[in-house]
């Protein structure tokens, strides 16, 4: 019978490994801790708005003694598995409350519960004081499954913290005798009793039973995350002292995560994990977890806890930088290999890119060449245009004049001929030689006036009047853009003195941004279009 018993354990077994994710979930691995591990923030955010929701109720609650205690309590809830400082305050709160009501059932209550924050935080004297003292005879059911269960886990805490096995022994015997008082007084078949009755099973070494249990438990309803994380990671324990390494990391994994969701940082299953991982080389997760469950201990203040986990970060890390020491030898050797051929490659590329280097400056070179003899052509036609174009005006002009004149002569008109010159205006003539001077410069660069005044100060710009395309000044540089640098054939076009010419480049430069050669180089610079 005892051996058919224990082959239905393992098939029940076997069956809910195979088909977990209909259980409680989908089937994990290493990426999905670290996906819920990146969302911890998240989670913790939740509990923080959850609590933030709770203090403000009370604010509301006008100091109604019921109330408060029934928030208190919430806030505690809330804290207990999340910051032991936050869980403690709140828990005197509690008392405090409770004894000015003079409820003796109450004041038991939340004295357990300080038992359990000491007991969190790994206080093991303070958790043993505060429980021995209370006398729970007269308290209701529920008080009292409180206090034996919380009884029952200091005994066993301190069995597994002592390192004397004879006492240890001792209180894992007492802490099941407290435990079967409490499995007494649970309603069969829910989640708690065979939570409780999976502990006992673990704790006197009946691993199926455990298992047994633990899995019962989650085929029931009403258990929350952090219930789901302590009974994975309890399967996880037995598997391993089974030596079903593979499948207590699965559970583990689980845990891991029902850890994060619950945002329960008083926990074992990260750190147990981590522990897991190392033993079967995967050594940089497993630092990685070990680094968090310390971050988690360091977060609640937990003190077992950050001892347990002190002793076996020494070992990953060192393991750790061991591994590091071995990749590091071997990078400096395979870099020492490929120095060298980065060095021959270095003089390769080095004497392509000098030669790229020539070839580039002679295209630019080149370039630029083709761009001036592109633009010189296009205003060498543009002004061959205009000049044919003036000079048959003027013959046109001077063939009218000297048939006027020869009709003038032959009829003797002599006193039209004396006053001819009063009608010849040589300033409007001027005027309109600027003037197409002006259109076709801008037909070619039609740019020229925005990109000049760019060249001055903001407060120095100059403003076109109305109807004007260039001033004398823009008029002179723009002859000086066309190639027309010297000062006395400027002012013979422009029928102006030199000494002119001087001092209006001298009134530009003074505005200008530029030294007199850098402006002079911009105004070159000027694109045609």
């Amino acid at each position: 019978m005892i051996a058919l018993k224990n082959a239905c354990l393992i098939l029940l077994l076997a069956f809910f490994l195979i088909f977990s994710t209909n259980l409680f979930g989908k089937n994990v691995n290493i990426d999905s801790v670290n996906h819920y591990i990146s969302l911890q923030n998240k989670y913790d955010h939740q509990k923080e708005q959850r609590i933030d929701m709770i203090k403000k109720t009370i604010v509301l609650c006008n100091n109604d003694s019921n109330k408060l205690y029934s928030l208190y309590s919430e806030l505690y809830e809330e804290y207990r598995s999340y910051i032991y400082d936050s869980a403690h305050v709140y828990v005197k709160k509690l008392i405090d409350i409770s004894n000015k009501s003079g409820d003796n059932e109450k004041i038991i209550s939340s004295k357990i519960k300080l038992g359990f924050c000491y007991l969190s935080s790994g206080l093991f004297k303070e958790a043993f004081d505060i429980l021995s003292s209370l006398n729970i005879n007269n308290c209701s059911r529920d008080t009292k499954i409180e206090y034996y269960l919380c009884k029952s886990r200091l005994y066993y805490d301190l069995a597994d913290y002592d390192n004397m096995p004879e006492l240890s022994e001792q209180y894992k015997i007492i802490g099941n005798e407290i435990i079967d008082s409490a499995l007494i007084l649970l309603p069969p078949n829910t989640y708690r009793y065979w939570m409780t009755l999976g502990l006992k099973k673990m704790k006197t070494n009946d691993y199926e039973g455990a298992i047994e249990g633990f899995l019962k438990m989650i085929d029931c309803n009403g258990y929350s995350k952090h219930d789901l994380a302590i009974s994975t990671s309890s399967i996880a324990y037995v598997l391993r002292l089974q030596g079903k390494n593979n499948d207590a990391k699965e559970y583990l994994m689980k845990a891991a995560i029902a850890d994060v969701e619950s945002s329960t940082k008083e926990t074992v299953a990260l750190r147990n994990l981590a522990q897991l991982l190392y033993e079967d080389g995967d050594v940089t997760t497993a630092v990685n977890y070990i680094r968090q469950a310390l971050n988690d201990a360091t977060f609640y203040n937990a003190r077992h806890r950050q001892l347990e986990i002190g002793s076996i970060l020494p070992i990953i890390e060192g393991e750790r930088i061991n591994i590091i020491e071995k990749q590091r030898d071997r990078v400096i050797m395979f870099i020492i290999f490929i120095s060298v051929l980065v060095i021959l490659l270095v003089v390769a590329l080095v004497i392509i890119w000098k030669s790229l280097k020539r070839l580039d400056a002679a295209k630019l070179k080149i370039q630029s060449t083709n761009e001036n003899l592109i633009e010189a052509n296009r205003i060498k036609s543009e002004y061959i245009g205009y000049f044919f174009n003036q000079n048959a005006e003027y013959i046109e002009k001077f063939g009218s004049f000297q048939r006027w004149v020869n009709k003038k002569v032959i009829t003797k008109q002599y006193e039209d001929l004396k006053n001819f010159p009063k009608q010849i205006n040589l300033e409007k003539e001027r005027e309109a030689l600027f003037e197409r001077f002006d259109k076709i410069f801008l037909n070619l660069f039609p740019n020229f006036v925005e990109e000049f005044n760019k060249l001055l100060k903001p407060e120095e710009q100059i403003h076109l009047q109305k109807g004007e395309l260039l001033n004398p000044e823009m008029r002179i540089y723009a002859l000086i853009r066309l190639g027309i640098d010297d000062n006395e054939k400027i002012a013979h076009f422009l029928d102006y003195s030199v000494n002119t010419i001087y001092a209006y480049k001298t009134k530009v430069k003074n505005k200008t941004l530029y030294s007199s050669k850098e402006f002079k180089q911009k105004v070159l610079e000027i694109k045609s279009y």
